[in-house]
């Protein structure tokens, strides 16, 4: 019976090995170092916040793996012998394979700070990091102050867990503005807001140079580029992450910063495949980067594989580009590509609209030249994945999209609507008479492929 190894039980390839058992009857090995069963990553910081128990994030029972027959197995690989198709474990013994697909994910970031590997320095990716900083944060009697370091989106996360413990909290971002290389500035400028609103020290264009020792070895404080030090008991880095493929050196498996992968997730090796943060495309697909850290992407990449791996050779073909995040309590939509200020295409134009008091925005990107409509960001609207989905494949134009605004709304009738608002806006900007449509549901999703 053939043999599918998989290293890694996050999503991606966790996703690969419930695909591969609904399409064959293959033999399948999860190899993972981290935790015992599958949990959902992205609600790690809901534990800390209480509102959840770390079993609350396992989508499956404990039998579900030995009811699948999915064999489990907790250990290191630290070699793979592709020669041999086998895999070197840690303390234990050799496993081998037929075929392999490495699904690792990432690791967060470390730029060579002095004093990055003090105690109580730490990233937040894994349950380890989430075990370590219930230790060494676990309230503001113990922990007085904590920096973090890097202004993304577990930056941002890690701030929000911390503060509802009433940790005071010291943010260091080497932006001008928050997340300025993704959002846009009107967006960018309002996130700032809202970080500052959250009684959270944002310090924006400032850079650590140095994380300082106690006699124990524990961070103490932080030296910044402006001349400051921070005292403080926590020092969190989350200046990004990076695929977590350091045991790959000498595999003879080709890597860049990720694994190098084609269209069909095969890597340079016959018989290996790589899926998830630590794949890396030769070359993007359309505007997406070679590597996509993104929960949504992983979990594409494992049913693709197991397409592949079960007899159906499938391409990866992600489709447009979406993703959800929430600032705090801000919640953020992205459909299509909306680029920032210090990234936008000549092509690019921008409508920005913002609620008068509410952190309430919407920036939508067209084709200046043909009007064709080519992303849209939300903050605190809650919109229709499958509607815009439908409308970027349809390459419709702003007009449309202004006009048949309100048919993507998904908040319920009772939260506040904004689509007047922001129409009105849009026509005294672009000097034109759009006025709101609606169409059925049923038309909405029968509607015949078509350009605007």
């Amino acid at each position: 019976m053939e043999h599918i190894v998989i290293i890694g039980n996050g999503i991606s390839g966790v996703t690969a090995a419930r695909h591969i058992r609904k399409l064959s009857d293959k033999k399948i090995t999860i190899i993972s170092a981290e935790t015992d069963y599958f949990f959902s990553r992205t609600a790690l910081m809901y534990i800390y916040m209480g509102h959840m128990k770390f079993e609350h994030t396992q989508p499956y029972e404990n039998w579900f793996w030995k009811k699948n027959r999915i064999n489990l197995v907790k250990g290191y690989v630290h070699f793979i012998d592709h020669k041999n198709q086998t895999l070197k474990i840690e303390n234990s013994t050799d496993i081998s394979y037929d075929k392999l697909i490495i699904a690792t994910g990432s690791k967060p970031n470390k730029f060579g700070w002095p004093g990055q590997d003090l105690s109580h320095v730490q990233g937040l990716y894994s349950k380890q990091d989430l075990d370590a900083l219930e230790k060494n944060a676990p309230n503001k009697k113990i922990c007085k102050r904590a920096v973090i370091v890097g202004g993304g989106l577990i930056g941002i996360e890690m701030a929000e867990m911390l503060r509802s413990r009433d940790i005071p909290v010291t943010f260091l971002v080497r932006e001008s503005s928050f997340w300025n290389g993704v959002l846009p500035n009107g967006e960018s400028q309002m996130i700032n807001e809202h970080i500052l609103e959250h009684h959270i020290d944002l310090r924006l264009e400032t850079n650590l140079v140095e994380i300082l020792s106690d006699e124990s070895g524990k961070a103490k404080a932080v030296v910044t580029d402006k001349g400051d030090t921070i005292d403080c008991d926590v020092v969190g880095l989350t200046a990004g992450v990076s695929p977590n493929i350091s045991f790959l050196r000498d595999s003879g498996i080709e890597l860049g910063r990720g694994i190098k992968v084609n269209r069909m997730l095969e890597t340079n090796i016959p018989n290996i495949y790589a899926i998830g943060d630590c794949a890396e495309q030769h070359e993007g697909i359309g505007n997406r980067r070679p590597i996509e850290a993104v929960w949504y992407t992983g979990r594409m990449m494992g049913e693709t594989l197991a397409q592949t791996i079960c007899g159906n050779p499938t391409e990866y073909k992600p489709g447009h580009w979406f993703n959800s995040a929430k600032f705090l309590d801000l919640e953020y939509q992205t459909y299509g590509w909306v680029f920032s200020e210090l990234n936008k295409k000549e092509y690019e134009q921008h409508f920005h609209w913002r609620h008068a008091s509410e952190k309430i925005c919407v920036t939508i990107a067209f084709h200046k030249d043909t009007k064709e409509f080519l992303g849209i960001n939300t903050f605190g609207i809650r919109m229709r994945h499958k509607i815009f989905d439908q409308w970027l494949t349809e390459n419709r134009n702003i007009e449309y999209v202004m006009e048949y605004l309100k048919d993507a709304n998904f908040d319920p009738e009772f939260y506040a609507q904004y689509e007047q608002e922001i129409i009105t806006h849009f026509n005294k900007k672009f000097d034109t008479q759009i006025s709101p449509k609606k169409k059925s549901w049923t038309r909405i999703f029968t509607t015949p492929k078509s350009r605007a």
